[in-house]
């Protein structure tokens, strides 16, 4: 079988340096695409990988969303050709599988039953996966053609790169779950790259009252100037007590958790209100479990939402959110905090788990 020579930024084992270097990347079969990547972020997801917290198998090429061009592709494969500008998803849309026909295709079971693909090997012989079926920290990539979109030119590479990752997740969680109205209240609790998204998608939806939660001050004034009415220091406050004092004492009507870690999860669930809706983005580690009050489940008839990707219908929400980006409605500025080469792999890593990056791209491969 024919395969392609590209450069990864290889992880052969967890919380340890990435090997930057040459790989052999299998050759298209008849329903994939090979994309040359022009820009992939880097999040948490990517960094909790890296510590093992995925159930990721090495070798592995991290990075779950990418921008490029299409340089090959399979026999079966008409409608995208070879130049084609293309975004490629973590989120595949088989359109077959038992979630897929029932509207679910967030829950595809192309991702979701399945381990990581192997794309490519290592100049010793061992097999090397793609993390989400795409493995964006490569200059080149192999991908099912139910996971690639095409890009208008008008989206710069590293703001249309976020599209698959954190607007998606951000903006599913407001719209489509939290199914937010104009003058509702909405707490985000966590503003990383996905938080702050919600910050504007909450503005977008007319929420009266947009409550932004973290630690971190830097982020709280980057909520601010997107749009956040009121900012907690969860450092040094009660979160909980103070949405509420915010709210009338009731809590808020739509609460997006976007933080991660188990507590976080606890502390969204008891700062909505009687009725109100709960959408859960974060997931700290695959083996973390939550300890929730019955009553808050069942006699306050509190709507708790899973979200995985923004609970995406990826040929109509990836669409949908290109033209916001295009029309302006979302403001891109403040998110991608610095872009980097593909050897800079280990100061991105530090980068973000110091909470210096909102978002770091790779835009050199």
């Amino acid at each position: 079988m024919p395969t392609f020579e590209t450069r990864a930024a290889v992880l052969t084992q967890f919380d340890s340096p990435f090997a930057v270097g040459p790989v052999q990347l299998r050759a298209p079969d008849a329903n994939q695409l090979l994309v040359r990547t022009s820009a992939a972020p880097f999040c948490s997801t990517d960094w909790m990988g890296w510590k093992g917290m995925r159930r990721k198998t090495p070798p592995v090429i991290l990075g779950h969303t990418a921008v490029g061009r299409v340089e090959a592709v399979g026999s079966a494969v008409s409608d995208l050709t070879v130049g084609d500008r293309v975004i490629v998803s973590g989120t595949p849309q088989c359109g077959s599988c038992f979630y897929c026909t029932a509207g679910r295709p967030d829950q595809c079971s192309v991702l979701m039953d399945g381990s990581d693909p192997v794309v490519a090997t290592l100049p010793d012989g061992r097999e090397v996966r793609a993390a989400g079926r795409v493995g964006a920290y490569s200059e080149r990539l192999l991908v099912d053609r139910i996971q690639v979109h095409r890009l208008p030119d008008s989206i710069p590479d590293s703001t249309a790169s976020l599209v698959g990752c954190g607007i998606t997740t951000a903006l599913g969680a407001v719209f489509t779950i939290g199914e937010v109205q104009p003058g509702q209240s909405v707490a985000i609790l966590g503003l990383g790259h996905l938080g702050l998204w919600a910050v504007q998608g909450a503005r977008l939806a007319g929420a009266e009252r947009i409550i932004a939660i973290d630690g971190h001050p830097k982020r709280r004034a980057l909520a601010a100037d997107l749009g956040a009415s009121d900012v907690i220091d969860s450092s040094s406050v009660d979160a909980v007590a103070a949405v509420r004092t915010l709210t009338s004492d009731r809590g808020a009507d739509v609460v997006i958790e976007a933080a991660g870690p188990g507590l976080a999860t606890r502390q969204a669930v008891l700062m909505a209100r009687r009725a109100g809706t709960v959408v859960l983005t974060g997931v700290a580690d695959a083996a973390t479990e939550v300890v929730l009050p019955q009553l808050q489940l069942t006699v306050h008839g509190k709507r708790i939402v899973g979200c995985q990707n923004g609970q995406i219908t990826p040929d109509v929400d990836i669409p949908r959110w290109l033209g916001m980006l295009e029309r302006g409605e979302l403001d891109a500025s403040a998110f991608v905090t610095r872009e980097y080469g593909l050897d800079e792999i280990s100061e991105v890593l530090s980068r973000s788990m110091l909470l210096e990056d909102v978002t770091g791209v790779f835009t050199s491969f």
